[in-house]
């Protein structure tokens, strides 16, 4: 488990650098926190550090958005408004999940039992306006 508490956004490519350290080569990542606690605006530094170029937004409509970056492509997920897991299997989430590519998955309460058995958690908590904590933690 690691621990990171920032006091405004630009410490966040410095997160995200930590994170990939942590997750020591795994690619499947899930990030929990209460709404506007700032989980897409972390996966926006973290594809950055990843090498992506294009424009990184919420999939809340389309559930999946495609990145792309030199080494590799990265799936980001946003469960929130999944209303059952039959959506989650309509987009052939199996596909995507064991891809062996990067995996982000916003509102993964909403796919427990989908999930592999081993990924990256990773915790944000609001402490005010600026300042967020991050927790990570490996799952197996």
């Amino acid at each position: 488990m690691k621990t990171i508490n920032i006091k405004s956004t630009a410490e966040l490519p410095k997160v995200a650098s930590a994170l990939l350290d942590f997750a020591q080569g795994e690619k499947f990542f899930v990030f929990e926190g209460e709404m506007a606690a700032g989980k897409t605006t972390f996966i926006k530094s973290l594809c950055q550090v990843l090498g992506v170029n294009e424009v990184v937004s919420s999939p809340t409509f389309s559930i999946v958005n495609e990145y792309h970056s030199p080494d590799d492509i990265i799936y980001h997920f946003d469960f929130y408004r999944l209303k059952n897991l039959n959506e989650a299997y309509d987009i052939g989430y199996e596909e995507y999940f064991y891809s062996k590519h990067y995996c982000l998955v916003e509102w993964p309460q909403k796919v427990t039992e989908l999930l592999p058995e081993q990924y990256i958690k990773v915790e944000l908590s609001i402490i005010n306006d600026q300042e967020r904590d991050f927790v990570f933690r490996k799952v197996n």
